[in-house]
């Protein structure tokens, strides 16, 4: 083989090696390294920043803040403003218009307030610290007020859904089509949940994972409802296990935990099957009767990574048959 025609090998060979190992660092275990998060309660993986997760305290200022799971530290504090102070922050999800909610929803004497808020920002472009105008919302239950810690936004139709966590055992709520400043936005009991802590859509909308402190399943979701019983999956053991979310890609989930330097674990949708951090996604809880992730489901992350094999494939092949015309 000529010299230019082996370094030109060489150089593609490196670039299709290089990009799984680019792609596979972020989405992994990783410890929250801020010092001011010590009661992370919801976790949402960012759209527009690979890597990047949503969190925030229970009781805090109006504060979110984004974390790279490649290092566990804060890259983004968000300030909220536009909204009240918050009394109990419970859950955080991304719409399909790229809006991050947050759920002001907590209510530990179950039953004490009679209205609950959520607040929405649109994700910022850049990774920096920075103060969001964001939307608040005035939320009331048809059947009284309720304690929840869950709140999932469909990723195609945009619909928010409570989860509640009440003594008498918790209800999935759904809210109206759209959200409404102007006036209280009534959410509706339309199924009968487990008592849980936090949940999810899939990125593809067609599953909702729902955990509590010590177990989790996994539904399918039709029409706006529990589609099957759900599919018990290895949520790991956590002090106070709090938050629960897909990965971009959907092919795993992310535990979380609130308390100081608090561990995020991936768990593989695949029991077994080994995690990005090189962990048996087993060792951390995985169940072998999870179901696999759907071949539908790629995410950004796929995306780009197709698009580098195919640009160092084309410059392979482009470069073999300059060379060859030369000869």
């Amino acid at each position: 083989m000529r010299p230019a025609l082996c370094a030109l090998g060489t150089a593609a060979l490196v670039l299709l090696t290089a990009v799984p190992a680019v792609a596979a660092d972020a989405d992994r275990d990783f410890t929250i390294e801020d010092p001011r998060i010590t009661e992370s309660s919801g976790l949402a993986a960012s759209r527009a920043h690979p890597g990047i997760y949503w969190t925030h305290n229970d009781q805090d200022a109006p504060l979110v803040y984004g974390v790279d799971s490649r290092t566990g530290k804060t890259v983004a504090t968000l300030t909220m403003k536009g909204v009240g102070t918050p009394r109990d922050m419970e859950g955080i999800s991304v719409g399909p218009d790229g809006d991050i909610y947050v759920g002001d929803i907590g209510d530990n004497l179950d039953g004490s307030w009679d209205h609950v808020w959520i607040y929405r920002f649109p994700e910022p472009k850049e990774l920096k610290d920075q103060t969001v105008s964001a939307t608040q919302y005035d939320v009331k239950y048809a059947d009284g007020a309720r304690n929840a810690e869950a709140l999932m936004v469909h990723p195609k139709t945009g619909r928010v859904y409570i989860a509640s966590k009440n003594e008498d055992g918790g209800g999935l709520y759904q809210g109206p089509e759209r959200l409404s400043t102007s006036g209280t936005n009534v959410f509706r009991r339309v199924d009968e949940v487990p008592w849980v802590t936090d949940g999810a859509f899939s990125p593809s909308g067609d599953r909702l994972v729902l955990r509590g402190y010590f177990t989790a399943k996994e539904y399918t979701w039709k029409n706006g409802r529990l589609g099957d019983d759900g599919t018990p999956v290895g949520a790991p053991f956590q002090g106070q296990s709090e938050s629960v979310t897909y990965t971009p890609d959907g092919s795993a989930f992310m535990f979380g935990s609130e308390g100081a330097k608090s561990r995020v674990i991936r768990v593989d949708r695949e029991g077994g099957s080994a995690s990005p951090s090189g962990k048996p996604s087993g060792s951390s809880g995985g169940s072998p009767d999870t179901p696999s992730a759907s071949p539908s489901e790629g995410g950004p992350g796929n995306a780009t990574l197709g698009f580098l094999v195919l640009a160092g494939a084309t410059v392979l092949v482009v470069g073999v048959k300059r060379l060859l015309r030369r000869g």
